[in-house]
């Protein structure tokens, strides 16, 4: 079986996640242990238990993430056998989990670069009132207008940050001008402007005071040729190089998100693959269904979808089988 391996990003986190991969699964547990200690706190205690507020804040959050996902990943490889990925993509934060998964960089770097990415960006969106609202139904290009428009009323930032999917574009900026920006959307014919329950305006030139951290701390990260090729946020291309995988990351905390075409290229490319979304959630087994019909996606949040799976994929799962 051919896989390509796909990890969500920050917004996927919910109370509960990873727990019971880590009671049926040995090297699930393992993982989380880990985290715990290169972290020095409970953070499977916040992932299982929470409470909710410290779980969904951003320094908790990302590497929550990274941690149940690659948690999900080692329970899978438990049980079909070693993976051989014929590539790996994730949403933003999970850029990092897919990075990790192709093994450019142990999985405590990269959540050492999870933890101050996060704690980053949570820092950053404290230095300026600030958020993201999601639009559906316009264009990036009228979006990108629109965007220009609340920028020169307001004095303020605004952009677009996430390309989601057909029709799905997030805007990140200063709440003035998210304030502007969602009235002019209704006008064009957006049929919907949804504030989102964020800390701040992630990918956009508020996070410049996270990505200078960021990028400290990515120069003195040991990366890795990984084994296979992870698409990136910031070009919706394949990268191979440790040079190319280190750029993207810098930049994409503060450009555009482009997971719409990042999926779309990925999934065109790698025609025949499996794809594969590791916990928690199943976002982008939603996204990527709109993104490319024809792409065969499983979500993998649970135990009981890993024993699912098991009716459906025939081990080894590894790129020689």
């Amino acid at each position: 079986m051919r896989l390509g391996l796909l990890f969500p990003g920050q917004g996927a986190q919910a109370i509960g996640m990873g727990h019971d991969f880590t009671l049926h699964s040995p090297a699930a547990k393992a993982v989380f242990e880990e985290a715990d200690a290169v972290l020095g706190y409970a953070l499977s205690k916040l992932c299982f238990d929470g409470p909710a507020e410290e779980l969904t804040r951003t320094d908790i959050a990302q590497p929550a993430i990274y941690t149940c996902s690659l948690a999900a990943f080692a329970a899978f490889e438990e049980a079909f056998g070693k993976v051989d990925p014929q590539g790996t993509a994730g949403l933003s934060l999970g850029e990092y989990s897919a990075m990790a998964a192709a093994g450019a960089f142990s999985f405590a770097d990269g959540l050492q670069l999870v933890h101050l990415r996060g704690k980053a960006m949570q820092d950053a969106s404290e230095m300026l009132t600030s958020g993201m609202t999601s639009v559906l139904g316009l264009s990036p290009e009228a979006l990108r207008e629109l965007c220009e428009q609340a920028a020169a009323a307001t004095g303020k930032i605004c952009q677009v940050a996430n390309l989601n999917c057909p029709g799905q574009v997030v805007i990140s900026g200063e709440i003035e001008a998210l304030e502007a920006l969602e009235p002019l959307a209704k006008e064009a014919g957006a049929r919907r402007a949804i504030r989102l329950t964020v800390a701040g305006a992630f990918h956009s030139d508020v996070m410049q005071p996270a990505a200078a951290r960021l990028n400290e701390a990515l120069a003195e990260t040991p990366i890795q040729t990984p084994k296979c090729p992870v698409w990136q946020n910031a070009t919706a291309r394949p990268a191979s190089s440790p040079e190319e995988l280190r750029a993207g990351l810098s930049a994409q905390l503060t450009a555009p998100v482009l997971w719409a075409d990042s999926f779309f290229h990925m999934a065109q490319e790698l025609s025949g693959v499996t794809f594969l979304e590791l916990a928690p959630g199943k976002v982008l087994t939603g996204l990527g269904r709109k993104i490319y019909a024809e792409a065969m996606i499983h979500a993998l949040p649970n135990v009981s979808a890993l024993e699912s799976l098991a009716n459906t994929l025939s081990p080894p799962t590894s790129s020689s089988s």
